[in-house]
């Protein structure tokens, strides 16, 4: 098979400046010469920022809404109207440490653990209108 002349000119023109440029041809780098790597930390960074995302948006939320009501189920007090996570309306009688008395209808009291109170209404200090306090506990 036969080059044309100029196919081979071109070849040895291509070596030439390859080689006098310090560079490989078929690589296209510089012998010895590597790519400089990024720091160790950088590949934290995406990690790090999505872990963030997470807790700001799922976790911390979730927590702060458990704080605040478990803190209105111990403010919990006698005369408090209630409504349990099952559905029972009564008002509390008497408060004990884990538990609240309940009284659901005349001569009907039950005794309820305080962490399965759902809703808490409590006489407004200023008027006759009544005040429901959520204290939704998942």
């Amino acid at each position: 098979m036969s080059s044309s002349p100029l196919a081979l000119l071109f070849a040895q023109v291509s070596n030439a400046a390859a080689s006098a440029a310090g560079t490989d041809a078929a690589a296209g780098t510089t012998p010895g010469a590597a790519a400089p790597t990024p720091p160790w930390w950088t590949n934290l960074f995406f990690p790090v920022l999505i872990m963030a995302m997470v807790y700001f948006a799922l976790i911390r939320p979730q927590t702060q809404a458990k704080k605040k009501a478990e803190e209105t189920i111990k403010g919990a007090r006698t005369g408090d109207k209630i409504v349990t996570t099952g559905g029972i309306h009564g008002l509390i009688t008497n408060v004990k440490d884990t538990t609240v008395i309940v009284k659901v209808a005349d001569n009907v009291k039950l005794e309820i653990e305080k962490s399965h109170i759902d809703k808490i209404t409590r006489p407004d200090a200023g008027s006759d209108s009544e005040k429901a306090v959520t204290a939704k506990v998942s």
